[in-house]
């Protein structure tokens, strides 16, 4: 399934799935013998809310979209054009990890991870833009395939992991990276408001046989800037979702982003560009779909030797 969040043109949220073609969803709000076997009343409001129920609930949900592609029963179904994608989840934490491609500044494979978080207010979703900070100006993209934990995972085995995975969607780990020079630590330069764009859509780890064999594209104004494949990653999925689990307890919707390529050496051959007003960033990965978004200036932030109020 082609999993998302939606906002309605009444303002409803809803987590619906794409159906063949795309130009339509099923509104799983209310997925009959979903919630009722769950205890629950109402509707759902997230995709989040329906991967809490557990695995079993994806399973009702993805016989409820198959009937309704071959035209059986009278589910609710919006028109893809009518509704506006927020980013499929909310994480409790967005993970990160750093320099997790071979060739991406690192000679040898590094024994651990390096792992980061960003803050889940960075989070945006794939149709609006990113915002340009006015206290930060080396502004950058990555492309990363972006992993979404469907069921709790604690401790679990490397060979284990992956029946510990939702499914997969893509993000842009938007780097400030003046301020990530500003100690050791990157989370301030990775956490700018809307530095985690989401999207557009969560497919299901079934449709996904092998995360470690997906091709990842970066283009900047319609110019190819980053082309490699998931099978480059150092650590590749299972390892992160288990070694991660060493520590935490990993959540349904949690994130983990899993690093991104080198640019391509005639990109770095320019020497840095930073994002500025207007540009285009686009990502593609696999069959997983595009995320686009463009950059646009911030609010005007007050100034930080401003007088306060009184």
């Amino acid at each position: 399934m082609r999993l998302v969040t939606a906002q309605a043109a009444d303002g409803r949220r809803l987590p619906g799935a794409l159906l063949p073609g795309g130009d339509r969803l099923v509104d799983l709000s209310a997925v009959p013998g979903v919630l009722g076997a769950a205890g629950l009343r109402g509707r759902l409001g997230t995709l989040d809310d329906l991967l809490r129920l557990g695995p079993a609930a994806l399973d009702v949900a993805r016989r409820l979209v198959a009937d309704v592609a071959r035209g059986a029963g009278d589910h609710p179904v919006l028109a893809r054009a009518d509704v506006r994608l927020l980013a499929p989840v909310t994480p409790g934490t967005y993970w990160c990890i750093g320099y997790n491609y071979r060739g991406h500044q690192v000679v040898d494979d590094p024994v651990h991870p390096d792992v980061f978080v960003k803050t889940a207010g960075a989070v945006t979703g794939p149709e609006g833009p990113v915002l340009l900070p006015r206290t930060a100006v080396e502004i950058d993209y990555e492309a990363e395939l972006a992993v979404v934990i469907g069921r709790p995972a604690h401790e679990v085995a490397e060979a284990d992991a992956l029946a510990h995975v939702a499914g997969y969607t893509i993000t842009d780990d938007v780097s400030a990276r003046d301020w990530q020079r500003h100690g050791s630590q990157w989370v301030l330069g990775k956490s700018f408001a809307t530095f985690g764009p989401l999207g557009p859509v969560l497919v299901t780890a079934d449709e996904v046989p092998d995360p470690q064999a997906l091709a990842v594209t970066a283009r900047l104004n319609g110019e190819v800037t980053m082309r490699s494949s998931t099978a480059a990653m150092i650590a590749g999925v299972a390892r992160l979702v288990s070694y991660l689990s060493q520590v935490v307890t990993l959540q349904p919707g949690d994130v983990i982003a899993t690093g991104t390529p080198q640019k391509l050496p005639e990109v770095l051959d320019r020497g840095p560009r930073w994002l500025r007003d207007g540009d285009l960033v686009e990502i593609t990965i696999g069959d997983l779909g595009t995320l686009s978004h463009r950059f646009a200036p911030g609010p005007e932030a007050p100034r930080l030797d401003a007088a306060g109020p009184g």
